[in-house]
């Protein structure tokens, strides 16, 4: 059988002196989505910034296509593949929608492969297409996060870390970008997501964990988890 795409074992990881992760383990096979639902302060944007190499202070195995990346820097990490959409965006306001997308391809050199990837997320995301020219920061909330996926699909990710994309936007924005998350996944993207929203979350996954306190909770398939009482209780609104 083989590897998964990423396979952690007993994560550890503080941030702001606390140590938030506590030996968690996950995988994620390649081709899947796979949550992170929890409370606020769960720990699971720590352990995303912890895959990504953002956080220094972390023990335990991080396998990424077999090879181990605990040591790892952030830059290394990237390179390998392992891309992140942080929490809030982050998008560069004071550049324009294209600078943005430039900067997400710089690790490309050919200048006929940036723009060929430029078109493949413009494709995909066209109200972008339409603001190329614009401040980043002018744009609203559902195109800043349009524009903060496209910036990471510009590297080419072989895994997409994807931190609350759905995060202070109107129910109606809510929906379409986890449509875009689902062409993703469709198209066989690999994603693992830390979401709030654990129902938009449970309906695009194959596999979710439930991290509570630092540790993984219950770990299943959707329908493991929908089957949960205290779960569906805790964070379905059950």
């Amino acid at each position: 059988m083989p590897a998964a795409l990423l396979e952690v074992r007993n994560l550890t990881a503080s941030y702001g002196g606390v140590e938030a992760v506590k030996g968690i383990g996950l995988s994620v096979e390649a081709g899947q989505a796979v949550s992170l639902i929890g409370a606020n302060g769960a720990g699971k944007t720590t352990t995303l910034r912890a895959l990504s190499g953002l956080i220094r202070s972390r023990t335990g195995s991080i396998r990424f296509e077999n090879l181990e990346l605990i040591d790892a820097p952030a830059y290394q990490i990237a390179r390998r593949g392992i891309v992140q959409v942080p929490e809030g965006r982050q998008i560069f306001a004071e550049m324009t929608v294209a600078e943005n997308l430039t900067i997400g391809g710089y690790l490309v050199r050919d200048e006929a492969e940036i723009a060929s990837r430029r078109d493949n997320v413009l494709a995909r995301f066209p109200q972008l297409k339409e603001r190329m020219h614009r401040l980043a920061g002018a744009l609203s909330g559902g195109e800043q996060q349009m524009l903060a996926i496209g910036r990471a699909l510009m590297a080419r990710p072989k895994l997409l870390l994807l931190d609350e994309p759905s995060m202070g936007l109107a129910p109606l924005l809510v929906e379409e970008i986890f449509r875009i998350i689902a062409k993703l996944k469709e198209d066989g993207q690999s994603i693992l997501l830390v979401e709030q929203n654990a129902s938009a979350a449970l309906d695009i996954s194959d596999y979710v964990y439930v991290l509570e306190n630092g540790r993984i909770r219950l770990a299943g398939t959707p329908q493991d988890v929908a089957a949960n009482p205290e779960i569906v209780s805790a964070y379905l609104g059950g």
